[in-house]
This record gives C-alpha cells, sequence and structure tokens, in this order.
C-alpha cells in the first residue's frame, strides 16, 4: 500500500491529473449532448427512409436497455483515452524526471514497483470512472425522461452496463501502464497512444464498414481485434444484430490487459533503466 500512495502522490503532485480532468468536462458533455440527440432521433421515428436490413438494428438500438445503458456510459470513448493517458504518465513520469533510479534503489523489487504503478492506474480509472459514471446518472435520467422512456434508473441492462464500463476503465488504465514501459519518453508513449486509439478505432470502423459491404455482416466480429471497439461493445445494453454477443467484447478486453501487464512486468524487471 506504502507504494501505491507513493505512485499517486507523484500524480497528485503535479498539475497532470487537474488538466486532464478539466480536458475530460467538455469532452463528457459534447458526447452526452450527441447520445442525446441520437436517443431524441430513434424515439421519435425522425430517421427518414430506412433501408430493410437496418430496420432490427435500429429497433434494438431503440430499445430503453440499449438508450439508457448509452446513456449512462456517456463519455466512455474519450474517458478511455483519458485513462490510458494517465496509465502512461505513471510510467513514463519517472524517466522524464529522472526519478527512476532513486525509485529503484529504494524498492530493488521491481516487480513490486510494477504492480504498484498498476495499482495506482486502476485507482485513477475508477476515480475518472466515478466521476463520470455521477454525471451520467443525473443527466442521463433527465435526457431519458425528455424522450418519453422514463428514467430507467431500475434497469438491469443499464446497471450491468455501468459496471462493465468500470471493467473498461479498469483495463485501458492497464493498458496505458503497459505502453509506457513499451516507449519510456512520455511524449513518444503519449503520442503514440492517442494515434493508436484515435486511428485504429476510425480507421478500423472503416475498413471493416468496406468488408462488411463486400463480404457480409460477420466481418463485424472483426470489431473485436480493436480495444477501443470492443470497450463499446461491452457497453451497448443489448445485443445488435450483426454485431458480436457483449461478452465477447469483455473477454477480449481482459485478454489484451492481461497480456500488457505481464508483459509490462516482464520488461520492467528485465530492462537497464539508464
Amino acid at each position: 500500500m506504502n507504494l501505491v500512495r507513493a505512485e499517486l502522490l507523484k500524480i497528485r503532485t503535479t498539475n497532470t491529473w487537474w488538466i486532464f480532468a478539466l480536458i475530460s468536462l467538455p469532452l463528457w458533455a459534447l458526447t452526452l449532448l450527441i447520445n442525446w440527440l441520437q436517443a431524441d432521433a430513434l424515439t421519435s421515428g425522425n430517421l427518414g427512409d430506412v433501408p430493410a436490413d437496418q430496420v432490427d438494428t435500429l429497433a434494438a438500438a431503440a430499445s430503453p436497455d440499449a438508450l439508457s445503458s448509452n446513456l449512462f456510459t456517456t463519455g466512455q470513448f474519450f474517458g478511455l483515452l483519458i485513462v490510458m493517458l494517465l496509465g502512461i504518465i505513471v510510467v513514463t513520469s519517472e524517466f522524464f524526471h529522472q526519478t527512476v533510479t532513486t525509485t529503484f534503489l529504494t524498492t530493488p523489487h521491481r516487480t513490486a514497483v510494477m504492480s504498484a504503478k498498476l495499482a495506482a492506474a486502476s485507482v485513477l480509472a475508477l476515480l475518472f470512472w466515478l466521476f463520470t459514471t455521477a454525471l451520467n446518472l443525473i443527466a442521463g435520467a433527465a435526457v431519458l425522461n425528455a424522450v418519453g422512456v422514463g428514467s430507467q434508473l431500475g434497469n438491469d441492462a443499464a446497471w450491468r452496463a455501468i459496471g462493465l464500463n468500470l471493467l473498461a476503465y479498469l483495463l485501458w488504465g492497464v493498458f496505458g501502464v503497459g505502453i509506457g514501459v513499451l516507449i519510456r519518453s512520455q511524449i513518444g508513449a503519449t503520442v503514440t497512444g492517442i494515434l493508436l486509439y484515435l486511428g485504429g478505432s476510425i480507421g478500423a470502423i472503416v475498413v471493416i464498414s468496406i468488408l462488411a459491404a463486400r463480404w457480409g455482416d460477420w466481418i463485424n466480429n472483426l470489431q473485436l481485434l480493436v480495444p477501443s471497439l470492443a470497450s463499446s461493445l461491452m457497453v451497448t445494453g443489448a445485443d445488435i444484430p450483426g454485431n458480436p454477443p457483449r461478452w465477447a467484447g469483455a473477454a477480449v478486453l481482459i485478454g489484451y490487459a492481461v497480456i500488457t501487464g505481464v508483459v509490462g512486468t516482464l520488461l520492467m524487471r528485465r530492462r537497464d533503466i539508464s
């Protein structure tokens, strides 16, 4: 616990945490607006001419389960990005401020240090999840009431989505630590993480859409291979026709996190810190 507190102290004594907190607020508000407009369109039926093959998909997306799960996990996309960046900083700040030698002299057992960094990243992820979830429960219930489906605060599917959203936040904190171990440069790791997250997500959506149009809807199952898309799949709240099941997204994401944590720990133990 002392090591974890020390790792958290390193973050609290810099401007990093509140800068990310300030960045997350407008991004959350923008996402809430988009989700509100989407919920209003789905419940009002103002979708224009809908292709026959999309009717079932839109019906599933307009269900109370899907609407409430989407609104109560608002901000996940950008929130996970911020949590990943915090995980990166938990590791790379040591090299940036040249405190890593002191850390390992004080605590020679590198596995313990790595475990503390993973735990600290998880605590930060938990705090960001708590913050956004509190906002989502208030704003999401208001939006759901406004579109005429009720607050859905007693909806089991919505609470499962909230719980899976917490899992996603924790796992992306682990991913960030893993990236920070692989790329010690704080700028290099941060830029790489952003490019992989945003570029990978957008690129995968475009490629999968093109392939699905050519080869069939089964291609949509490939989205499981992209961590950010697997995270979104976890919290849909309802099984969408043509998409893989939600549990599969959770299983793949856990697998990525386990690999990242193990590889990061092994590298931290073996690498020269100079």
